[in-house]
């Protein structure tokens, strides 16, 4: 008896087993589907071998070279230390003094960084120019076992590695190195990323834990002990790097500084050190950039970089620093404590304001300088679009070539190289607008700026410069002139210079009274639609600028508006006091922003559009098909609801298959130094490092900037790839921005120039670009808070979205990221006054927008419905299916806004390679895998069960009988 009952218990246990095994693989299965696109790109690699991607790399290296060539700033040479003069056969003795020069900065961190895991050491680049480095001196910094820190996007460890002075730079230490050679270069370096701002003070608790989260490290630390001091920032000299400076400084008498550093650092206390002689600038320069330092200092290449942001004695100085970083609207208690305001969904709502209008970076320096409130040369260390060469040129204006008429400006300027030595200049000619007090105007502007060939010495060569004269026109945000705002040519002298860079005149060009001219009627002849006040919604009424720099009466009001805000004692969600700088607002005020953030108006649309069809229409009958074609519906007819919701949600790093009108899926990839990716990045694969964008910027050399998006393009196409998430152009609005490496000037117009050149060459391999983050996402710290972003309409038009502007009139971009924070009260991804109103219906935009990462349960400002309807077309899952919209089908307006987004996707990808070269539709292995083994597991469960099943019946016949 006891036989049997255990025979029993044991069927029992082994049909539960098998159950169990049974919901598991279903469940697993389920899993597997619902993950399948996340899977599928982990697992899928690039055929980084094939002849195209081969070829792509090896012309991509070739001009990461030229790009460091030119890119390069040479911003001090007394004496005419440099070049040094080297060669293979007689090697030059230097010596190499800074940690970092063991372990540089090759660009920046985050989406935008690029494996630079083979990258050309600053060792090996100054050793292939002939320099000889002090081998015992290098490998005392590598036997330090110091590491760079990790700056990640959640976690970022800010120390500065340098040894400690007392100990490292001994007596013995120093006697060698001075033997070695009486020549001493010093290395420093300083890194960035997205995610964090740099540290305005380093000082504060230690919460840096390098594997604290899912995602990597978490919290902050700002260096070493010693290091540690609240009055002094990032982008100054350490403690540690003060001591070594003193160090080298007391032993040798010619010395040459190399900042490595993308971000604009405070250079003001070398005048405080004789010694050296020569101060080289060269921002993350790629895979093998670093051989162009070697280039450099050795005189092979004549540097001709030139400063893209002004270099300030005190970088805290900058009017725009009184509105930057962590800030805070607080509620004050019935008890009169404070306390953190939130939305509805316990988002902190944090701001920053741009106060200082468009009196930004040189803007203001020089407009102040002018007026007499500052002074200049205490102010300044090197101005914007500065940068010395081992030549000297003569700039002069060909005699009667200026042409200047109702419409257009240009002139000729014959540039002569006087020196000994070949080498290559920039050409930048300024504008100075009548200021009568009505519309704020910069007393100098750059207008347009060219580079030159290389030209020889005696040699010469001419340049054209040239731009319209409504370039010139002032936007007049406030409505002095216009009803509803609008461009401005304000009545009054305009001037022209010709200038080495924004302060140092070379002579005036010309100088002409102009009659007023509003382009609020018939509009410039640049835009589509009349450009008039599109973000008065988002930018104006409560919590809106009322205060912003003017230049009337000498800046009187500097000092009243850039004050800075009050610091209050809140606790935050944890209950943990704290300290936060900010302002006192209502309850009100926080229900205003809930209002716009999350209430979806009612439709307007009594029905939705037709959806299902069967046209016989595919996607490929509509390559070339302009965008406003009405044959475009027919097609659009066909996309069943499911298709619209699948086709705007799933955007992570690609667009979707859409089988009903045979649109193809595509790979859309991160940049802007690379073809890069995270699912590339886990296989160990990486499209070849560019340098940062300032340094192309620093080429001031629009040809490179082309060249640069060739080359990028041809590498997407060898790897597969349709679109890239780059280039990326936000403002240079201060120092200390963590996306400045990524971004490429405080300018505008160079920023554009640069922008709009890699726009053209990378589309005309066949991708698109996604130029990024429209816009005003010009710090990180609270950037996915959606950070309240205030300004007025004109400094939004003339700084900020300028470089936007020529991306796509010039450029042709074919798609645009929009950003995390928010235009004023508005999430940036869903103003239609940005996104609709300026962007498609001004600058006559055709192409779609994504929004910048997408996880709705993380980011809920971020609303979907809201951002469809406002001309948000795509939202880019990373994750997905973890944090994919939640769409509302029943919604007859959401239906309309899924079809025009859908329209946006299927133009831009019907005007790309992707049309002609589709992505495989073949089984993933891993898919085939999975089916093998669930067969396997079916046949296995199946036969358990049968075993089971089978043995019970027959044990239960023979109890019977």
């Amino acid at each position: 008896m006891s036989k049997t009952k255990n025979k029993k218990r044991s069927r029992i246990i082994w049909r539960s087993v098998l159950s169990v095994l049974l919901v598991i693989a279903i469940g697993a299965n389920i899993a597997l589907y619902h993950f399948s696109d996340v899977i599928s790109a982990y697992f899928s690699t690039i055929d980084m071998d094939s002849k195209e991607a081969v070829a792509a790399r090896e012309t991509s290296t070739k001009l990461v070279e030229k790009i460091a060539d030119e890119g390069i700033v040479l911003l001090k040479n007394d004496d005419n230390t440099l070049p040094l003069k080297t060669s293979q056969e007689k090697k030059t003795k230097v010596n190499v003094f800074g940690w970092s020069f063991t372990n540089p900065i090759y660009g920046g961190t985050g989406s935008g960084s690029a494996d630079a895991s083979t990258a050309v050491t600053p060792k090996a680049g100054l050793e292939s120019a002939g320099f000889e480095v002090n081998e015992q001196l290098y490998k005392a910094y590598v036997d330090t076992g110091l590491e760079r820190p990790m700056v990640g996007m959640n976690g970022q460890d800010w120390t500065i590695p340098e040894p400690e002075p007392t100990k490292f730079y001994t007596n013995e230490l120093m006697r060698q190195a001075k033997e070695f050679s009486d020549t001493a270069i010093i290395f420093i370096a300083r890194s960035g990323g997205e995610g964090a701002d740099l540290p305005v003070s380093l000082d504060g608790e230690d919460t840096f834990d390098p594997e604290g989260g899912a995602f990597g490290a978490t919290g902050v630390r700002y260096g070493n002990k010693d290091d540690l001091d609240a009055n002094k920032h990032y982008l100054e000299l350490s403690n540690r790097e003060k001591g070594m400076i003193d160090a080298v400084t007391a032993n040798f008498d010619n010395v040459i500084l190399v900042v490595n550093s993308s971000n604009t650092f405070e250079l003001g206390w070398v005048k405080d050190y004789s010694q050296i002689k020569s101060v080289v600038n060269i921002a993350g320069p790629g895979q093998n950039g670093f051989t162009s330092l070697g280039k450099v200092l050795a005189g092979q290449v004549n540097p001709s970089g030139r400063t893209v942001d002004i270099y300030t004695a005190d970088l805290l100085k900058n009017p725009a620093m009184s509105s930057f970083g962590d800030q805070y609207y607080v509620l004050k208690n019935e008890d009169g404590s404070y306390s953190i305001a939130t939305d509805k969904q316990k988002v902190k709502l944090n701001y920053v304001d741009y106060k200082e209008g468009v009196y930004l970076g040189y803007r203001f320096y020089e407009t102040a300088a002018d007026e007499g409130a500052i002074n200049y040369d205490e102010e300044v260390v090197y101005p914007f679009g500065y940068g010395l060469s081992y030549t000297e040129f003569a700039q002069e204006v060909v005699p009667n070539s200026l042409k200047w008429d109702d419409e257009n400006i240009s002139v000729d300027v014959k540039v002569t190289n006087t020196g000994s030595v070949e080498g290559k200049e920039v050409v930048q000619l300024y504008y100075s607008a009548p200021y009568t007090g009505k519309i704020e105007k910069p007393s100098k502007v750059l207008g347009a700026f060219a580079k030159t060939d290389v030209i020889k010495p005696g040699e010469s060569e001419t340049i054209t410069l040239s731009f319209k004269v409504e370039d010139m026109a002032s936007y007049d945000s406030n409505k002095v002139y216009t009803s509803n705002g609008g461009y401005v040519l304000e009545a009054g002298e305009y001037s022209l210079m010709l200038m080495k860079n924004s302060h140092e005149k070379i002579t005036d060009v010309a100088s002409k009274e102009l009659s007023q001219v509003t382009y609020d009627t018939e509009g410039r002849s640049s835009d589509q639609q009349v450009a008039v006040n599109r973000l008065d919604n988002e930018l104006t009424g409560e919590g809106s600028l009322t205060k912003v720099l003017s230049r009337a009466n000498g800046f009187a009001n500097l000092n009243e508006v850039l004050t800075q805000d009050q610091t209050y004692t809140v606790k935050d969600a944890e209950n943990k006091t704290m300290t936060v700088k900010g302002k006192v607002t209502t309850t009100n005020f926080v229900n205003y922003i809930n209002g716009i953030r999350y209430d979806v108006p009612a439709d307007t649309n009594d029905k939705a559009p037709t959806t299902g069809a069967d046209n016989g229409k595919t996607l490929k009958d509509f390559v070339g098909v302009e965008y406003n074609d009405k044959s475009w519906d027919e097609l659009l007819d066909q996309l069943t609801v499911d298709d619209l919701v699948n086709i705007t949600t799933l955007g992570g790093y690609r667009t979707v298959e859409i089988e009903s009108v045979g649109k193809p899926a595509t790979l859309d990839y991160d940049g802007p130094a690379a073809i890069n990716n995270m699912n590339m990045a886990a296989n160990g694969q990486s499209g070849i490092a560019f340098p940062a964008e300032v340094m192309l910027a620093s080429t001031w050399n629009v040809d490179l900037a082309k060249q640069m998006g060739e080359s990028i393009g041809a590498e997407a196409q060898a790897y597969g790839v349709t679109g890239w998430y780059a280039p990326a152009m936000n403002i240079h609005r201060t120092a200390f921005a963590g996306r400045n490496f990524e971004y490429y000037s405080e300018d505008g117009l160079l920023a554009g120039k640069m922008a709009a050149a890699v726009t053209n060459g990378f589309q005309s391999k066949g991708g698109y670009v996604y130029i990024k983050h429209f816009a005003l996402n010009d710090q990180e710290t609270n950037r996915t808070n959606g950070v309240l972003t205030w300004a007025n309409e004109q400094t939004v038009r003339e700084v900020y979205l300028k470089p936007f502007e020529l991306a796509v009139k010039e450029g042709g971009a074919g798609a645009v990221m929009s950003s995390f924070n928010s235009i004023g009260n508005t999430w940036a991804g869903a103003s239609s006054g940005l996104l609709k109103e300026i962007l498609r219906n001004e600058w006559g935009f055709t192409g779609l927008v994504e929004t910048d990462f997408y996880m709705i349960n993380a980011y809920p400002y971020m609303n979907y419905e809201l951002g469809i309807r406002s001309g948000n077309d795509l939202y880019l899952t990373g994750a997905a299916p973890v944090g994919v919209a939640k769409v509302n089908t029943d919604s007859n307006d959401t239906i309309w806004a899924m079809r025009d987004a859908a329209h946006s996707i299927l133009y831009t990808v019907a005007n790309s390679s992707a049309i002609d070269n589709p992505m495989s539709s073949e089984t993933p292995t891993w898919v085939k895998i999975t089916i093998a083994v669930d067969v396997l597991l079916a046949l296995g469960i199946g036969i358990g069960f049968f075993l089971t099943f089978r043995n019970g019946k027959k044990k239960g016949k023979e109890n019977a009988a």
